[in-house]
């Protein structure tokens, strides 16, 4: 009994430093998960205006340094580093109360108002996603946002592990741009079809497309960033059509914007 007694003490030890070595976690370290994203679990969330969670949204501290909590999302942009994260937090409760599901298309991100969508574009590549923000971090000097597995997967990172990066707040206003002609445009719907940092590659995209589809295609440049739009476009249904288009032949990130 004596000998039982104590072995059960030294499981229970055991199982009590584990805890406290890892937190909350289970892993001490992240890792991949085994198997790779369905093609649903691909699909890009729909942005729309949510409430705000009653977590997460207040000022608060992570080792010793203060963090604030925009008040908005609106035209909210910035570019850096992007991680992801996995296995490790997987089925773990994120700021907002929710349960982090790391096939889900979401992010972690130190200021955003929670929940915000946003699109982040991979620079290297120029593949986009979109992602809802639902969890605070990454906590590291040099990172802007943490992604999903499915959403770094998505970007082509995962064998890189970080990737450069361009995250624009989602849905939001947009004023009167220069066409690539140099002309004005009526605020009317366009879509945007992908932002990069490569002003030939803008360029050839905008040519291509405008070849391909009935709308003119443009790009305009801000901060070094340069967006290829089409537009204007008048009719629901001829957008929707477009936007499914677009999405099939490899701008999975294109979305509606009104200029």
């Amino acid at each position: 009994m004596i000998l039982k007694i104590t072995l059960l003490l030294l499981i229970i030890t055991f199982i009590s430093s584990c805890s406290q070595q890892y937190g909350r976690y289970q892993q001490k370290h992240d890792s991949h998960p085994t198997r790779i994203p369905t093609e649903n679990e691909l699909k890009d969330p729909i942005p729309r205006v949510e409430p705000k969670s009653r977590g997460g949204n207040k000022n608060y501290t992570v080792r010793g340094k203060r963090y604030s909590v925009l008040g908005s999302a609106t035209n909210f942009v910035e570019k850096g580093i992007a991680s992801w994260y996995g296995n490790k937090f997987h089925g773990h409760l994120t700021s907002n109360g929710e349960i982090y599901n790391m096939y889900a298309m979401s992010a972690a991100h130190k200021n955003l108002p929670l929940p915000s969508y946003v699109q982040v574009t991979n620079l290297s590549n120029n593949k986009s996603v979109i992602v809802r923000v639902n969890d605070r971090g990454p906590f590291h000097e040099n990172r802007v946002i943490d992604l999903s597995y499915s959403a770094a997967y998505k970007l082509d990172m995962l064998n890189t592990g970080t990737a450069n990066v361009l995250i624009e707040a989602l849905p939001k206003a947009q004023s009167k741009e220069p066409s690539l002609a140099g002309k004005n445009i009526t605020i009317k719907d366009h879509i945007q079809v992908f932002a990069t940092e490569d002003k030939n590659v803008a360029l050839k995209t905008a040519s291509t497309l405008s070849l391909l589809y009935q709308y003119p295609a443009f790009y305009n440049e801000n901060n070094g960033i340069y967006r290829v739009r089409i537009g204007p476009i008048n009719n629901t249904d001829d957008l929707n059509s477009l936007l499914n288009s677009l999405r099939a032949n490899g701008y999975q990130g294109a979305f509606k914007v009104t200029l």
